[in-house]
């Protein structure tokens, strides 16, 4: 923005405070009138300057209107983008997709769960693009997005409404568009080619690292504040550089960034690499706040417990948390078939996961009671590779979600796994571990 757009903002500020125009039928600006242009100060320094990039558009509000005939879905935006909507059955879902943009909703309200909407969630979803996703109380016709210049102090007004439809009508137009099936279709096959030109690894063993959710799909929200994408993220990227400071191991990850990855594609990531080791990293929660402690997840057809089967089937809803297109698969806890090469990879994921919960006890909390479970996890149905998946605690106690805030407890948990991994491979591998390099909290 330069000095002159600068000043005419200020100045249509001052004039719709002046006239009451922020007043009437709408919320009071925050703070006193030098908190406001400061804002618009610094907002105006952190675009950046002219020749250089163009920032990404901004979502800045998303507002619901429900209506007898109607909900109505709005979302305000600073520039005009190409949005399109489809929808998705099973469960009954709105997507609207739209390039990647920065998400800068404060507080966004909630609908009441009498309309159309019951929930919706934002993000990105694949690199340069994101999405909203809406879950409905009823099937819905979706209007063309209506485009509201802006006026009267608010950008780009994007009307999207939802009228009740029967569940027939809706699965019928219902589905992915074609390019969007194709497009994920083919990340899905290159997720299962080996990596172009791979170096010979010789007799070094090779480490998946699966940081969980990622994007669009947030996973847990801690007491605290902190997301469950966030922190698995951080310390996925923390155990990776512990392991490649020792020269046995090739690491890979799924993802490191904050990005989308379907399960399966995470699976599929894992077995081109032909890992020797997969290790997916999660956080819990409780609705006791007292339950506390790590514990670790290897596959089984049933779960160990009731809690177990339930976190399986919460985790495994990832891909309906982001909007993929379901039709034609089976479901994700099906039963699984178990042949006897998967029979030795379920044994020795049971020996890694035994070997971790001894070295991490004496850096973290252990759930006290059955720290190894089992579930149907989609992302351990590798039939050739040991897989574990990792609850570092629970973002549900205070606790374990300040200690997760951490950087020396994520740097000590990144260590101790490392640790388990040498012990795992110890025939092949001796070289011994650094600590990763320390890192702000």
């Amino acid at each position: 923005m330069s000095r002159f757009a600068t000043a005419a903002a200020l100045s249509a500020l001052m004039v719709a405070l002046a006239s009451g125009a922020l007043g009437q039928g709408s919320a009071p600006p925050p703070g006193n009138i030098d908190d406001i242009i400061d804002k618009v100060l610094k907002d105006d320094a952190a675009k950046p300057a002219k020749g250089k990039a163009s920032a990404l558009p901004v979502v800045m509000s998303a507002r619901i209107g429900e209506h007898t005939d109607r909900t109505r879905f709005v979302i305000e935006l600073s520039d005009p983008l190409n949005l399109r909507t489809f929808t998705l059955s099973n469960p009954n879902r709105v997507v609207i997709d739209m390039p990647a943009v920065q998400w800068h909703l404060d507080g966004p309200p909630r609908p009441t769960g009498h309309g159309a909407i019951r929930s919706y969630r934002y993000g990105l979803f694949r690199p340069g693009n994101s999405r909203f996703v809406i879950d409905l109380n009823q099937p819905v016709t979706v209007s063309d997005p209506l485009v509201i210049p802006p006026e009267s102090g608010l950008g780009y007004r994007v009307v999207i409404d939802l009228f009740p439809t029967a569940q027939a009508k809706f699965d019928d137009v219902s589905g992915w568009p074609a390019d969007l099936k194709a497009r994920e279709a083919q990340a899905e096959r290159v997720a299962s080619l080996p990596p172009p030109a791979a170096a010979p690894t010789g007799a070094r063993k090779i480490i998946v690292i699966d940081p969980g959710h990622g994007g669009i799909d947030s996973g847990t929200n801690g007491v605290n504040g902190l997301l469950e994408r966030d922190l698995v993220l951080d310390e996925g990227l923390r155990l990776a550089h512990v392991l490649r400071n020792n020269p046995n191991y090739t690491v890979y990850m799924t993802r490191d960034t904050d990005v989308f990855i379907p399960l399966r594609e995470r699976v599929n990531v894992t077995r081109s690499h032909r890992a020797d080791l997969f290790i997916s990293l999660h956080a819990d929660s409780n609705p006791d706040a007292n339950v506390t402690g790590l514990s670790i997840y290897t596959l089984s057809e049933s779960g160990s417990d009731r809690e177990a089967a339930a976190l399986a089937r919460k985790e495994n809803q990832s891909d309906v948390i982001a909007g993929v297109d379901l039709g034609g698969e089976n479901s994700a806890v099906a039963p699984i078939l178990l042949d006897l090469e998967q029979r030795d990879t379920m044994n020795k994921s049971s020996r890694f996961a035994q070997l971790a919960l001894t070295a991490l006890s004496g850096t973290t909390d252990i759930l006290p009671r059955q720290p190894h479970r089992s579930a149907a996890f989609v992302v351990l149905k590798a039939p050739d590779v040991p897989s574990v998946l990792i609850e570092l605690g629970y973002l549900s106690n205070s606790a374990d979600a300040d200690q997760m805030n951490t950087a020396r407890w994520r740097n000590a948990v990144a260590s101790a796994i490392a640790g388990a991994v040498e012990r795992h491979f110890a025939p092949v591998s001796g070289t011994a571990l650094r600590p990763p390099a320390p890192s702000a909290e």
